[in-house]
């Protein structure tokens, strides 16, 4: 496996057998946007990519449940911090199931990692990388000779992420500990973590040795993982991870995806138009790296996608599937060449591109009727479904998805009036009754057993 470094800009192996890798999840005080899921989805291919090529993963993806932002939210809403967090947890892990994410192996809080925060900024203030101010605890970059080595930033350019630190010995130093009579006692007084200050205390609470993995969004690389990486530097001498991973931003309508523009999207309300996989499809058709922008048209295109895959499943007879952990050993030709591609920094382009010649060819495969093909056939597409997190749900009900139930009860009473119709051979009335609900955009399909009817979405 080859993955690119954004720091050293190059492609380096992963011959390990056991990879640590770290995702930072979301700041827990708003719902899940097309950023979160769009991060969750590339990093989860990676995650079934490893898993299929037989690597033992850990996998830890975190939340953030303390931050400035959340605070302004119990504000708003006079709500406990408790309340929120576990509201937006809760929601966030729906938005991620219905995307088909795997499940973490851990999914460590903040808030449950405090001590280890205190352990982290005493290392930094033994050795001389810490000074107090009136409403914190800082870091004083200028004390570390590496800072910006991994971002390559230039120093003039820095910016803080709090404007009105205008105290600072330095423009780039940030808060390890904010003074707040309202939260936890310390040594250097009762107060709560720097945003910076908490992926670092997880991770090195987590994994003992250097992650093997840090990902995320490229708008995390300056600052957060810059200054992730300059605590573990300055207080252990050791570097935090092997490899840093950036997926590129999401625009809307040509602009960078915001909260300050108003232009976020949240993955709930794409879900309320689209089912989950459609989605997924969506978010992964661009390399990771690259910057995404949406579009509905394009939305539509990855649906039409992804009905040619429920296509191929319908004919194979196949019905719900069973996902990851469940162990597999993949062996056939199709998924081996679209892991081969994948293993070069997940190659997504070519390996779609060979999920779209499966599909064809297997379709070819059935209308020949070649002897014990649809078995050979049912293995591929299960090995191909765990790769991709695709095809997962029964063919009927992806089909009927969008119909709600006052119509598919009127559907079904259609469909009863057409069979007595039929069996009083009153054969105009049962094609009038087809032809009506063609025009509604329904369409029946006569099977051996029985009718069946799907969304037309032609």
């Amino acid at each position: 496996m080859r993955l690119f470094d954004s720091v050293s800009k190059e492609k380096i192996n992963l011959n390990q057998k056991e990879v640590n890798i770290y995702l930072c999840g979301p700041t827990v005080y708003d719902l899940s946007h097309l950023g979160h899921g769009r991060s969750s989805v590339c990093f989860d291919l990676l995650h079934r990519v490893l898993l299929a090529l037989n690597y033992k993963v850990n996998f830890v993806r975190n939340y953030t449940d303390i931050d400035d932002k959340i605070l302004n939210k119990m504000q708003e809403s006079n709500k406990s911090l408790e309340e929120i967090t576990e509201l937006y947890i809760k929601k966030y892990e729906s938005d991620m199931a219905s995307l088909r994410i795997l499940e973490p192996s851990k999914k460590p809080r903040a808030t449950h990692f405090i001590g280890q925060m205190l352990e982290l900024i005493k290392d930094l203030d033994k050795r001389g990388f810490v000074y107090k101010l009136q409403d914190g605890i800082y870091f004083d970059t200028s004390k570390d000779k590496a800072y910006l080595s991994l971002s390559k930033k230039p120093l003039d350019n820095t910016k803080t992420r709090l404007e009105q630190e205008v105290s600072k010995k330095n423009p780039s130093d940030f808060v390890l500990w904010k003074f707040d009579e309202n939260f936890y006692e310390s040594e250097y007084g009762k107060g709560r973590p720097g945003w910076h200050s908490e992926c670092v205390a997880m991770i090195l609470g987590i994994f003992k040795n250097t992650l093997d993995i840090h990902a995320g969004g490229a708008d995390l690389f300056f600052p957060h993982h810059e200054n992730e990486a300059a605590q573990c530097r300055c207080a252990y001498d050791k570097n935090l991870a092997k490899i840093w991973l950036h997926n590129g931003f999401v625009n809307i309508n040509g602009e960078k995806m915001s909260k300050s523009l108003n232009n976020s999207f949240f993955i709930e309300d794409a879900l309320k138009s689209n089912l989950g996989e459609v989605l997924r499809l969506y978010l992964l058709s661009v390399h990771y790296r690259g910057h995404f922008n949406y579009s509905l048209q394009d939305l539509e295109l990855s649906k039409k996608r992804l009905d040619k895959i429920y296509r191929l499943k319908k004919r194979l007879e196949l019905k719900e599937l069973e996902d990851f952990p469940i162990h597999s050993n993949f062996k056939s030709q199709i998924s081996q060449n679209i892991l081969e591609v994948l293993q070069d920094d997940l190659n997504i382009s070519k390996a779609l591109a060979l999920l779209d010649d499966f599909i064809i060819n297997a379709n070819l495969s059935l209308d020949k009727n070649q002897k014990d093909i649809k078995e050979k056939l049912q293995d591929e597409f299960k090995e191909v479904a765990k790769i991709f997190g695709l095809g997962f749900l029964d063919p009927v009900f992806y089909f009927q998805h969008g119909v709600s139930k006052e119509e598919i009860k009127c559907i079904e009473e259609q469909i009863l009036q057409r069979k007595l119709a039929k069996e009083n051979k009153e054969y105009t009335k049962a094609d009038l009754i087809r032809d009506n609900l063609k025009q509604r955009g329904i369409l029946l399909l006569d099977t051996k057993n029985g009718t069946i009817w799907e969304k037309d979405n032609v």
